[in-house]
């Protein structure tokens, strides 16, 4: 089964993931704690498995990016079937310290889950292409419905061709 193309790309992952609003916490562990006891996932992922993955990740340096965003992800694929695959947006309740590099609070939370490295790599790429444009970021901050923010990344992806 061939790894890339639209049945793995961005728009499809985050379609499976869905978005999340309203994450409650005050720090990453409570953050992440909720976010994942909240979110659907395929039957193989196990939500302790995936928090406990995503904090080991988290404790070897702070996934925030800047401008607000962090990329949670475990640091090696807990899954191991590509149709499982999703990333997941959590917009947080209040901005949280994620000691990003910028010192700017987290406000939204894009969470990979990838079957494999290869495929963990092209969607940890394509969101940090999207994440250096204002207007994707804009429509993050703004909490823009899951709609608007799939239309933001055709018009986006539309320039990488």
């Amino acid at each position: 089964m061939k790894e890339s193309g639209a049945e793995y790309g961005l728009i499809t992952l985050i379609q499976k993931g869905g978005i999340y609003p309203d994450i409650p916490g005050s720090n990453p562990l409570e953050v992440l704690t909720h976010m994942i006891s909240t979110i659907r996932l395929a039957p193989a992922i196990k939500q302790k498995d995936l928090l406990k993955a995503v904090l080991e990740r988290e404790a070897l340096m702070s996934t925030a990016m800047g401008n607000g965003i962090a990329l949670p992800h475990p640091r090696n694929p807990i899954i191991s079937c590509p149709e499982e695959q999703c990333v997941i947006i959590g917009f947080l309740r209040q901005s949280v310290d994620w000691k990003a590099l910028d010192g700017i609070g987290v406000h939204t939370l894009l969470l990979i889950v990838s079957a494999s490295a290869k495929l963990h790599l092209h969607t940890l790429s394509e969101i940090t292409f999207l994440c250096q444009q204002a207007s994707f970021r804009t429509y993050l901050k703004d909490r823009a419905p899951l709609d608007q923010i799939i239309s933001s990344i055709r018009a986006i992806e539309q320039t990488w061709h």
